[in-house]
């Protein structure tokens, strides 16, 4: 069964008491300076969400990329992360929430000088499965731009290569993802 059937498998369960404690959850990296921190999982929620916490370095990117099953919603903790979704732009402190929704290319960037944080709200739930199967590649070593773009490929998820790339890599002293 693939991480996409058992999502819609979960779907038709509902959601179970879970509690996650401050601190806990499986940590793992996703891209130079980007982390995950696994919360809440579909399973936990019938399929209707999942929810993870990305710790950024200073300087680090999450590559622009485009969900086709998913809207992603994103509350920023600490620092200040920069978003970027087809032509909009904003940078959020604490407290700031923003709404990415499927099909639009976008990025986010740690946009400040201290370490930033943020949860991510994924609807619907399956694509946490992305982040643990990256997780896994690059808990031994950098991997392969091909595997992550075939990885990419199975939850639907073409990255992108858009024209203000550049620009935002510039301004905010970011480091080029490599694919």
């Amino acid at each position: 069964m693939t991480a996409l059937e058992s999502g819609a498998a979960a779907r038709l369960a509902g959601a179970r008491l879970k509690v996650v404690q401050p601190g806990e959850g499986r940590v793992g990296g996703l891209a130079p300076g980007v982390g995950v921190v696994f919360k809440i999982d579909g399973e936990d929620t019938g399929g209707a969400l999942s929810i993870v916490e990305h710790p950024f370095a200073v300087g680090a990117l999450v590559p622009p990329h485009i969900h086709n099953l998913e809207d992603e919603y994103s509350i920023v903790l600490e620092g200040e992360i920069g978003f970027r979704s087809n032509d909009r732009e904003v940078v959020l402190g604490p407290g700031g929430y923003i709404i990415k929704p499927r099909g639009e290319v976008h990025a986010m960037w740690n946009a400040g000088s201290t370490p930033a944080r943020m949860i991510e709200v994924i609807s619907p739930a399956g694509f946490e499965g992305f982040f643990r199967e990256l997780s896994d590649m690059t808990a031994v070593g950098a991997p392969d731009p091909a595997a992550i773009a075939a990885l990419g490929e199975r939850y639907q998820l073409p990255f992108a290569e858009p024209d203000w790339l550049s620009d935002v890599i510039a301004r905010y002293h970011l480091t080029r993802p490599t694919r």
